[in-house]
């Protein structure tokens, strides 16, 4: 593609929507970046070297220098700062043992190599993920809303599990979820003055290909359960995801690194000195056994009892947005809804009228 553009980010950094004729089509303009995905994170910076830059067709892309990603990766850490969110996985979504082990091997190694670790502290988890799946789902819904309406079985069991309910989520909630959410990329850039990057896990150990419950799968994105993707999702800064280890099922686990608007190249770093002295990323998770046979979609977990109040509100949601559903379409909307009313109420309402929404942003 001869497009080329910087990541996101939202308030003083312009975001990265890309566009559906001439490259890849968001899921959400507000949260969504195409970043690159390599095995190493040298190979990544090489990659983000192609891609980063002002496109003049892309009236979000920012129109900036270009680092060169590949001159930081020196190896070298000394005096580099690292905050690791331990709550995050700890306490908020407690980590598999595996994958949280993995990350304190890894944290050795960033020791060793001459960074220095304290432990910060942000927002609680399950605050990202709400302001995430809220801003998230409701622009989903809104971008396919055509095509659902025209023939809603036209997309995929998995897809319309996690997009119909976008639908739920009322404009107040949307507001209020963009209003959120500066608040917590304010809280998380304070803490990157005094840290040059943070650390945490990534989800893990990986899921077999072939796994029958996948993330989305009809209503798990709606979960109660915080998602440790989510924080770098709604704050956009930059994130590198690199594997930490092994479980002992043989599939990877992965950390999570992430720093300053901007700074991409110290993100890349960070990675590449890790990935100099271990050898994770060049491992392979062990072939499937073999003689297994296809795998069926197991069922979705139990749904909680809805009330007649939540029906009728569902049915007007589904109506007002001309949606012409079946029965097992209509079920998973009614299956994700109280998880969708549960998010909008821990949102709740901010009384401070100065704080804007995240996607007003200053022109200079």
């Amino acid at each position: 593609s001869s497009r080329r553009r910087h990541t996101r980010y939202w308030r003083d950094w312009s975001s990265d929507v890309c566009s559906s004729d001439l490259g890849v089509f968001a899921l959400s303009p507000a949260l969504d970046t195409a970043g690159p995905m390599a095995r190493d994170a040298r190979d990544c910076g090489l990659l983000l070297q192609a891609i980063a830059g002002h496109d003049a067709a892309d009236p979000a892309s920012a129109n900036a220098p270009v680092a060169d990603y590949c001159a930081a990766l020196d190896g070298d850490l000394r005096g580099l700062r690292i905050g690791v969110i331990r709550h995050f996985f700890e306490n908020d979504s407690p980590a598999h043992p595996d994958s949280a082990a993995a990350l304190e091997q890894a944290l050795d190694v960033f020791k060793a190599l001459g960074a220095q670790i304290e432990t910060v502290s942000l927002a609680p988890m399950i605050e990202y993920g709400d302001v995430r799946v809220l801003i998230q789902e409701a622009e989903a819904f809104a971008i396919h809303h055509a095509g659902l309406r025209a023939d809603a079985s036209r997309f995929g069991q998995d897809f319309l599990g996690r997009v119909l309910p976008g639908c739920l989520v009322p404009a107040y909630a949307q507001s209020q979820a963009h209003r959120k959410r500066r608040l917590l990329i304010d809280q998380m850039r304070a803490v990157l003055q005094r840290c040059d990057a943070l650390v945490t896990t990534g989800p893990g150990p990986a899921p077999r290909f072939d796994a029958p419950r996948t993330h989305g799968f009809l209503y798990g994105l709606w979960s109660d359960r915080p998602n440790l993707l989510a924080p770098f999702s709604v704050t956009g800064f930059p994130t590198l995801s690199v594997c930490s280890g092994f479980a002992a099922n043989g599939l990877p686990c992965s950390l999570q690194i992430v720093g300053r608007p901007w700074e991409d190249a110290g993100v890349l770093r960070i990675g590449e000195a890790f990935q100099t002295v271990t050898d994770w990323h060049t491992r392979r998770p062990p072939p499937p056994a073999a003689g297994i046979g296809p795998v069926t979609l197991a069922e979705p977990e139990a749904p909680e009892p809805v009330d007649a109040q939540t029906v009728t509100w569902v049915d007007a949601c589904l109506a007002h947005a001309e949606l012409r559903l079946t029965d097992a379409q209509r079920s998973w909307v009614l299956q994700a809804a109280p998880r969708v009313k549960r998010m909008i109420a821990r949102l709740g309402s901010l009384d401070d009228r100065s704080v804007e929404p995240a996607a007003v942003f200053r022109l200079d």
